[in-house]
């Protein structure tokens, strides 16, 4: 079977694409976990992200962005003194201030998701070429600036257009695997999906 090129190099790497990323996301706390190790992911590797995920996992009572909220300065601290966990108290800050805004983003729309796939009328949206072998898929679009300067706006941290986009394609909200990837047509024929025209998509 043809799988995403990206998908080949590592066993973590591979068992992420096969089973989870690109498939669409409608539960608050496992769309809180993605956008979490997105925003950690900032300067290093996805694949460094997958291999330290338990560890964020323990660190952020596994994402319950509830509890996560309601951390205060001893739990930045034992975030920081955990074997494994990244040695950054700004991205372990912006995790929690990212769980208090997520709080507010749910108050106001009911659920995170309801905002975010709000964006697509609850599509995904499948961007013609993306999944062409010779096309070069974008680091950010004008969909991922719209997003990432709302969820700004909002208070949110480490969440530019390139962070968002990433986001938008794990959590099945962009569908960006290659065209002869059986991933691609799981997506398709399983969830609500539109097509749209990547030149279309500005700022």
């Amino acid at each position: 079977m043809g799988f995403c090129g990206w998908a080949s190099a590592d066993e973590l790497d591979r068992a992420y694409h096969d089973a989870e990323w690109g498939v669409p996301v409608h539960n608050d706390r496992h769309m809180f976990e993605h956008l979490t190790m997105e925003s950690l992911q900032c300067g290093l590797s996805w694949v460094l992200m997958l291999k330290k995920r338990e560890v964020f996992r323990e660190c952020f009572d596994a994402f319950d962005y509830g509890k996560v909220a309601a951390y205060g300065e001893e739990d930045v601290e034992r975030i920081l003194a955990t074997e494994g966990m990244i040695r950054s108290r700004r991205k372990v800050e912006a995790v929690i201030n990212n769980a208090r805004c997520y709080q507010k983003v749910r108050e106001e729309f009911g659920t995170f998701c309801e905002y975010l796939w709000g964006y697509t009328g609850g599509k995904t949206i499948l961007y013609d070429r993306h999944g062409e072998e010779d096309a070069r898929i974008p680091v950010s679009n004008g969909l991922s600036a719209r997003i990432s300067h709302d969820l700004r706006k909002r208070g949110f941290k480490y969440v530019g257009p390139i962070t968002i986009y990433s986001h938008l394609q794990a959590c099945g909200i962009v569908n960006d695997h290659d065209e002869a990837c059986p991933r691609r047509a799981f997506v398709i024929e399983n969830y609500p999906c539109v097509a749209k025209r990547r030149d279309k998509e500005v700022y």
